[in-house]
């Protein structure tokens, strides 16, 4: 399995640390309820996910490229070929309510099933591993 460092960046995490970098500052605390609706927009979320996705920081997607390494699926090549989808499998993995077991999971057996029984992004994952991708991972 890749590493959490040489796997891609979620843009849900930049999105994640903009905002916040814009929660901080003086300026958007000024913004209107209209402007701060116009930004959610931008970024393709409502209000509420855009801050709920806040909340829960900038790697809370990281979890779904070990993930998708275990599934030999290439999280560039998703990206490049189904970019609305994996955007979609960023923002479910960034608000699952089960990281910690996604995580021990991860660490102990990669191959073992039974993060299909919790996991959000499950029938998503099954479904792309069914796809014949030109780019695996190479192990």
């Amino acid at each position: 399995m890749a590493s959490l460092a040489s796997l891609v960046r979620s843009p849900i995490a930049a999105i994640v640390q903009w905002w916040q970098r814009q929660l901080d500052s003086a300026e958007l605390r000024s913004c209107g309820q209209e402007v701060i609706e116009s930004m959610a927009h931008d970024v393709g979320l409502s209000e509420l996910e855009l801050k709920q996705l806040t909340s829960k920081g900038p790697y809370a997607a990281d979890l779904l490229l070990p993930r998708m390494a275990a599934l030999d699926l290439n999280p560039k090549e998703v990206s490049r070929l189904e970019p609305t989808v994996m955007h979609d499998m960023q923002r479910v993995c960034s608000m699952c309510e089960s990281h910690g077991r996604c995580l021990r999971d991860l660490e102990r057996d990669a191959d073992d099933p039974a993060w299909k029984q919790y996991c959000p992004n499950a029938g998503t994952l099954k479904a792309l591993d069914k796809q014949p991708w030109g780019a695996r991972w190479e192990v």
